[in-house]
């Protein structure tokens, strides 16, 4: 009889998993937490915007019209490339202690609970350039996800850190969604998937919020390429600019709003991962992750100084432990910014590279600072997949690291499965 038993709870749990006569699957939930320009992002232009030149008028849309603002293909065209870092700059008020957008810039993030804004940056381009997430979140509809009922997306204005009003409010809307679908797909506990940036934002959630409620509402954190102690690559984007490799934009075009945003800031290299190590060799200063508000001060990024040390100094000077099981999947043996050299001490040349083992953007120090931080912590499961020669961005793409991350969703909902059938021959 016991075993009879047994056999109706593996084919009524089997029937349950794979949708047998009608029955719904149960799969743990999934929330999407993209990366730094991971997600689309519009606009809207009010009569305060002033725009510097008769190029940055909104030619072809009304004032007032939501419109694409990223990813925009003009960005590519050097007559347009000051159009767009001026209306994607942000500016720091001291009295308020916040950032906000340039007057009569309006900004939105569309599709927030979907992965539609997470799929292409822009849908109507070459859907082959513009596909960020699209390989995954197709790989993860194959097991039988499905967008809005137990997969969704959360974007966000990624300009933004934790510490502004835009930051915590897409904290408290990426808490809430948790719990939605928690609820909505029957108290099952949901799985986090973050690329990047993401993996920072997931964090701090995790860690701002109870145990008793990371344990109920969160079954797994799988962080994809997380920078847990920035990169030495945001160096050359505070001192020199950074074009992403989009070709025939002048670094020096965009190096102002990049120094703007906020989040970029938070990807400094973490004195508690890079310590005294020198980052960045000048004729005249050696420059480390100790002493960055001098190489602020040095760039000519004075005003970066304050928002550095005050909001993001007591961020990265920690790296708590989550609570919840974490496996970080990374590319490694990639060569990744190091150690940068400039011949004078002025930045508005690119610096000589000396590079490192890495992902291509983040250095191995930094993706591994994670399992070095929380291995020793009692009751913290952590592990690290390696990917030899895949990169930051392609670890969403290849068909090895994709085949990694559906293997660990489906084992995840497998240990679910195991458990409910132990529990029920108990």
């Amino acid at each position: 009889m016991q075993g009879v038993r047994l056999i109706t709870g593996i084919l009524m749990m089997a029937f349950a998993v794979h949708g047998c006569y009608g029955v719904r699957e149960r799969l743990h939930p999934i929330v999407l937490v993209p990366g730094s320009g991971g997600n689309q992002l519009e606009g809207k232009l009010s009569e305060k915007y002033k725009p510097s030149s008769l190029l940055c008028r909104p030619w072809g849309r009304e004032k007032n019209e939501w419109f694409r603002l990223w990813f925009d293909i003009s960005v590519i065209i050097p007559s347009f490339t000051k159009c767009f870092a001026e209306r994607m700059t942000l500016y720091y008020d001291p009295k308020a202690k916040d950032y906000h957008n340039a007057p009569g810039v309006e900004t939105r993030v569309p599709h927030f609970g979907s992965v539609l804004s997470l799929r292409y940056l822009d849908p109507n381009l070459n859907r082959h350039i513009t596909a960020y997430m699209e390989p995954l979140i197709s790989s993860i509809e194959d097991i039988g996800y499905i967008d809005e009922e137990n997969l969704f997306g959360a974007p966000y204005d990624f300009r933004y850190g934790l510490n502004s009003s835009v930051g915590s409010k897409f904290l408290k809307d990426l808490k809430t969604l948790i719990e939605n679908a928690y609820f909505s797909n029957g108290e099952v506990p949901t799985i986090l998937i973050s690329h990047s940036l993401g993996g920072l934002w997931v964090l701090r959630l995790l860690c701002q919020n109870p145990m008793s409620w990371r344990q109920k509402y969160v079954k797994h954190f799988i962080a994809l390429s997380a920078p847990w102690g920035g990169t030495v690559q945001e160096l050359i984007t505070f001192a020199s600019g950074y074009t992403l490799g989009v070709p025939l934009v002048d670094p020096l075009l965009v190096r102002g709003e990049q120094r703007s945003s906020e989040s970029n800031m938070w990807l400094l290299p973490s004195p508690r991962i890079f310590g005294h190590r020198s980052l960045v060799i000048t004729p005249n200063k050696t420059y480390s992750a100790k002493n960055m508000p001098q190489f602020l001060e040095d760039i000519g990024f004075s005003q970066g100084v304050e928002p550095y040390i005050k909001r993001v100094l007591p961020i990265t000077g920690e790296l708590p432990a989550p609570g919840v099981p974490v496996t970080c999947l990374i590319g490694s043996g990639i060569e990744t910014p190091e150690t940068l050299f400039y011949e004078r001490s002025e930045f508005d040349t690119q610096p000589a590279v000396v590079n490192g083992d890495g992902d291509g953007t983040v250095n191995m120090v930094s993706l591994l600072a994670a399992f070095e931080e929380w291995s020793s912590v009692e009751e913290q499961v952590v592990k690290v997949v390696k990917f030899p020669g895949v990169s930051h961005t392609s670890i969403l793409k290849v068909d090895e690291s994709l085949r990694k991350i559906v293997s660990e969703i489906s084992r995840i909902n497998s240990l679910s499965l195991s458990s409910v059938i132990r529990f029920g021959r108990a």
